[in-house]
């Protein structure tokens, strides 16, 4: 049976193209099998009949029933006639199979009679189903080797019809194929600096004092953040780092609040004040996966996000010129009316993070952006287009905090403050960064580590500079001094260092100044509902409006969904009358009546299969 959706999943195309045909094989599987058409009455339906002979459950249960009948005697419960003594051969058992004057019944003539069974067929029904596994295995590998979709192609960007820009619409196809990328790279040479200042000024403090966070484990509890401390001002860009498993990502859900279970102690506070229902909708959160619908456009996608997430004191006239700026500001112009599609058809690596940066500014948040792994699977070139661009954002005022991974000195430097992490979310460091990480450097030198560089004995500041930013990577080096990777040995507990360290009394120094300075600081927002902040931009109401409308529109461009559902019903509708086609008023007749009706409903699951499909595609 594996064998049989595997081929059917390799020989189609699409995944609704194989939901239709699914539903139609498994009514064929389950109606000619032998039981709920006996063979004596596949007769009567010379139409389809022919399928028990390619129906593999077929003899899988010839040989199941025969195994099981072969050999025994069965009582009889019922006789005709019933009379109270019964002698001679003057009754007979009530069940097909039986001989007049015996009280028991042959399993093997009971098989024959009602299914046409026989315990003969047991070995050649094995080297039948032996022969169908060798079939499908060679189909299979036909189809996966002649519709394979692993071919490489360049990568184009697909437009609704109609909605092509100027531009691009000479373009010949191979230089639409090659080139269009190109093309939607073309004003990444523009200036943007004016494009960012449409960010709106942020001037809340976000902070942060001795985070922990415990999850449930079997046998008890398991801390996966130990204490964290620091927070995030606007204007600055401060980066998350640690090794594998340090808790960056799980940091950054617990700050924004994305955590379902599991228990987090500690303060977490905006100006002071405890983080009330509009904290999540008042940030920005970037996932490292870019998911997005593939029908919307780019365009569509941010007007989305701006639609249900400014508040409803925003008039959409101004959210739809917002968006356009925030296109403009992220360089998105040539391809914002593009459909994101899927990787190859559709946006490029880059341009889909650009779309899930774009699609948190489009919600304008008040607070701060967190983005995990931002330049995750981008080139050396993106990655430094994305960093510079979150650079550009806190120059104007946004408060950004990020998780990254062993960035290149380069990149590195254009973060302004650091918070790293050791194994069991533990804090190694949280501060400024410095020119040329000399603010880092200094704090690991200063307590015992290696000098950053291959030549420890220089005489100079810059040439130890230099030594670290070209020849070794910072992020490198405090991997491998808290030891981390292949080659890192720790020659102390780093994260016992910190605690002891005059620096982390600063945090907590400083961390009491801000709520001092700012414990009277209004959060600056005038949703509320009932007196107090309101948890979503907009009502329910238009929530489920725009929503609805979003799901149809995804119908509509998707058609080969709606027809692989229409296809499904009517297939099936047919088979299913076509089969059991005028019943008669015998008992297999009624009991034919009732399996219609029953098979109608195995339908139901691959029904749900393609909801399903279409619904996690949308979210």
């Amino acid at each position: 049976m594996s064998g049989i959706f595997r081929t059917l999943a390799a020989a189609t195309k699409t995944l609704a193209q194989a939901m239709a045909m699914a539903g139609v094989l498994v009514l064929a599987i389950v109606i000619y099998t032998g039981f709920v058409i006996p063979v004596p009455q596949m007769h009567d339906i010379p139409w389809f009949s022919w399928i028990r002979w390619i129906n593999p459950i077929f003899y899988t249960f010839e040989s199941m029933i025969a195994n099981e009948f072969h050999g025994r005697q069965f009582i009889c419960s019922q006789f005709v006639p019933a009379y109270p003594s019964l002698s001679g051969d003057s009754f007979i058992c009530s069940v097909r199979g039986a001989v007049a004057g015996e009280r028991t019944v042959s399993g093997d003539a009971f098989i024959e009679s009602q299914y046409t069974y026989t315990y003969t067929h047991e070995w050649r029904n094995l080297g039948i189903l032996i022969g169908f596994w060798i079939f499908f295995s060679v189909i299979y590998l036909l189809a996966t080797e002649i519709n394979s979709q692993t071919s490489s192609k360049a990568e184009f960007l697909v437009f609704r019809r109609g909605h092509v820009p100027a531009h691009m619409r000479d373009l010949d196809k191979t230089q639409g194929d090659s080139g269009s990328t190109e093309v939607a790279q073309s004003h990444k040479e523009k200036e943007t600096e004016n494009a960012a200042s449409v960010i709106p000024k942020q001037r809340s403090i976000f902070t942060w004092r001795n985070v922990c966070y415990d999850i449930p484990v079997k046998g008890g509890q398991r801390r996966l953040l130990d204490h964290v401390s620091g927070w995030v001002k606007p204007g600055t860009l401060t980066a998350l780092m640690g090794v594998s498993g340090a808790g960056k990502t799980t940091l950054l859900d617990v700050l924004a609040k994305r955590v379902s279970i599991g228990v987090v102690t500690g303060d977490m506070l905006v100006d002071g004040e405890t983080l009330d229902n509009s904290f999540q909708r008042k940030t920005g959160y970037v996932q490292q996966q870019d998911l997005h619908l593939a029908t919307t456009t780019v365009r569509e996608a941010l007007r989305f996000s701006a639609l249900l997430r400014q508040p409803k004191s925003v008039s959409r006239k101004e959210k739809y010129d917002y968006v356009e700026e925030v296109i403009e500001m992220l360089n998105m112009q040539d391809f914002a009316g593009a459909i994101v599609g899927t990787p190859g058809e559709g946006l490029n690596v880059e341009q889909r993070k650009l779309l899930t940066i774009g699609v948190e500014l489009a919600a304008k948040p008040e607070l701060l952006i967190f983005l995990d792994e931002p330049t995750s699977g981008l080139d050396s070139q993106s990655s430094w287009s994305i960093v510079a661009f979150l650079r550009k954002l806190a120059d104007h005022g946004q408060a950004v905090l990020s998780t990254i991974h062993q960035p290149s000195a380069l990149l590195f430097q254009q973060f302004d403050r650091l918070l790293f992490l050791a194994k069991g979310g533990k804090t190694v460091y949280f501060g400024e960064i410095g020119d040329q990480s000399r603010t880092l450097l200094d704090y690991f030198e200063g307590n015992g580590a290696r000098a950053c560089g291959p030549e420890e004995n220089v005489s100079t500041r810059f040439r130890l500079r230099r030594l670290c930013t070209n020849m070794e990577k910072p992020a490198e080096y405090m991997l491998e001094i808290i030891g981390a990777g292949a080659s890192g040995k720790a020659s102390k507990d780093w994260s016992a260092v910190w605690n002891e360290s005059p620096e982390s009394s600063n945090v907590q120094k400083e961390i009491d100044r801000i709520y001092q300075e700012r414990a009277s600081a209004s959060n600056g927002s005038g949703d509320t509902h009932h007196g107090k902040p309101a948890e979503y931009a907009m009502p329910f109401m238009y929530q489920l409006w725009y929503v609805t409308h979003r799901v149809f529109q995804q119908y509509w461009r998707e058609p080969a969904y709606v027809w692989a559902k229409i296809l499904l019903a009517t297939l099936s509708s047919l088979f299913i009358g076509f089969t059991f086609f005028k019943p008669n008023s015998s008992q297999q007749g009624f009991q034919d009546i009732l399996f219609s009706a029953f098979m109608l409903t195995s339908i139901f699951s691959t029904l749900v299969q393609q909801y399903v499909t279409a619904l996690a595609s949308y979210v």
